[in-house]
């Protein structure tokens, strides 16, 4: 029994040393504090001697050490105590070799088992949530920039000269690729509201995608940048005429919702009052040079380097204080590693895509009609067309239908409506009309201040919503009615419209539908 529990506690203490050393090798590569480090191998003991860690022993201590860095504090010049010790949670997961999407799933676990804060959890929620927009972002980021300019992949750009007299190099199109992602991502990161909502969060890729494209548009090189086939290209650029760099670039931001499933109106309320101020107040701290009015020049050759490297010092300030994970990674060689996501799913798809397209092209050449021959050939149309369906499209299309179905429609009662009123033993137009009113200032009100989870949105995105909500309301009021009063033959309706409660929960559920759209 002795020889038994001296082996057990020699194995022990081995293992023991051996996560020990783990952790010290992830502390030299991070370059970790010996505060957070030691509270991490408490914190990881703890749970190493209470449960049984699955999988590798450093994926588990990365989650220890991510939870003890975020514990901390750092001081900074000017600026007070900073949140966090300064390492990224894409450091992290680079020297202990664990995918975000590992990370993700493990962290919970974590979370339960060290019984980790409430606003810890809210934290890694957010994360997630960012994370799966950003994914579902890039998705779409790289098609539609090889849509609007030349392909970046394999293209390598040329080594800028070392000696400083010789003049700069034009801007690559591998190098507008990642400056236009990195702009994204930088900006996003500073509207919180923006960052985990998808469609927010792809119509200000759209904006991004616009302003880089005007600038385009007025370098010299832009036969290297911009694709001649775009269908958004103005008639004007085509030609291989001068350029005027004093007049504003044309927006193709209309053109470029209808193209990939964008909504006009929302794109254009991201870019008036989020995205253009912020790129204004961005060249204003001459973290970005160029044309200040015009907001162009910014890829011409004697500014497009400091651009970047500004752009990309300022993204990874944010990523230490505040942002965690560091998004540029999309763009790396590794990506789908580093994700946990493999790309081989993607390239099957397209590979179907395309024998589904020369399929049809073979049908379309034979025939000369596009309907297929047969029942059992239309399966391939059909499975084709479910590739076009993303989350984006079938977000955007949500919003879509609602605007749709809320069109020439107005923020009152209709004449029907109205007439149901009067036809009631005691009118109840005005105390309808003043509870909406009423119901209408608080949620603006709310919408727009900031909370502990959320900061508020501005006042027009509050006002638009509520447009929507009060058009839905007297439409499904007014039916409601109809319904009703088919329903009891004609009595009185009286004692319903009078119910508060069932106002005020209907505008409810009218802003709920609205606001989830």
């Amino acid at each position: 029994m002795r020889g038994e529990e001296s082996s057990d506690s020699e194995s022990g203490r081995m293992e023991e040393s051996s996560v020990r050393r783990s952790l010290e090798t992830l502390c030299q590569e991070l370059n970790m504090d010996e505060q957070t480090a030691t509270e991490a191998m408490d914190n990881f003991t703890a749970i190493w001697n209470t449960y049984t860690l699955e999988g590798e022993v450093v994926h588990w201590l990365a989650c220890s050490l991510y939870a003890a860095c975020r514990k901390g504090s750092t001081p900074t010049v000017g600026k007070g105590l900073m949140e966090g010790n300064c390492v990224s949670l894409t450091r992290i997961l680079r020297s202990s070799k664990l995918s975000l999407i590992q990370f993700f799933s493990k962290m919970r676990k974590w979370a339960d088992m060290s019984n980790l804060s409430q606003d810890f959890r809210l934290r890694m929620d957010r994360l997630e949530r960012n994370f799966e927009v950003s994914t579902v972002i890039f998705r779409k980021f790289e098609p539609i920039f090889m849509d609007m300019f030349q392909n970046p992949q394999g293209a390598e750009p040329p080594r800028q000269p070392r000696s400083r007299k010789h003049r700069r190099l034009p801007c690559h199109i591998s190098d507008v690729f990642k400056f236009c992602w990195t702009l994204f991502v930088y900006t996003k990161g500073n509207f919180r509201m923006i960052g985990d909502d998808l469609v927010n969060s792809y119509h200000l890729l759209l904006c991004c995608l616009d302003l880089v494209f005007g600038n385009a548009l007025l370098c010299a090189n832009r036969k290297d940048l911009i694709n001649p086939t775009f269908r958004g290209l103005p008639p004007l650029y085509r030609a291989d005429g001068h350029v005027s760099s004093d007049e504003p670039p044309p927006c193709v931001l209309e053109r470029l919702c209808e193209l990939h499933d964008g909504l006009v109106v929302e794109a254009k309320g991201i870019k008036q009052h989020y995205f253009k101020p912020y790129i204004q107040k961005l060249f204003q701290k001459q973290i970005l040079k160029g044309h200040e009015e015009l907001l162009t020049e910014m890829l011409d050759p004697q500014n497009f380097i400091d651009n970047n490297k500004a752009i990309n010092r300022e993204y990874e300030e944010y990523v230490l204080t505040v942002g965690d994970f560091d998004e540029r990674v999309f763009l790396g060689a590794d990506a789908d590693e580093e994700i946990g996501t493999p790309r081989k799913i993607i390239q099957e798809m397209t590979t179907s895509q395309t024998a589904a397209q020369s399929q049809l092209q073979q049908h379309v050449e034979k025939s000369g009609s596009l309907a297929p021959s047969t029942p059992l050939t239309g399966r391939v149309y059909l499975k084709e067309k479910d590739l076009l369906v993303t989350p984006v499209s079938s977000a955007t299309q949500s919003v879509g239908r609602l605007q749709s179905m809320v069109a020439g429609l107005r923020t009152a009662p209709s004449d029907h409506l109205m007439q149901i009123f009067k036809s009631c033993s005691r009118d109840p137009t005005e105390s309808i009309l003043a509870r909406v009113k009423t119901l209408g200032q608080t949620f603006k009100e709310h919408y727009t201040n900031d909370s502990d989870d959320t900061p508020g949105a501005h006042i027009d995105f509050a006002e638009n919503r509520l447009k929507l909500a009060e058009i839905l309301y007297y439409k499904i009021l007014e039916n409601v009615i109809v319904q009703e009063t088919k329903r009891l033959h004609g009595r009185d309706m009286s004692v319903l419209l009078e119910q508060d409660i069932f106002h005020c929960s209907l505008m409810a559920c009218c802003l709920e539908v609205v606001l989830f759209s």
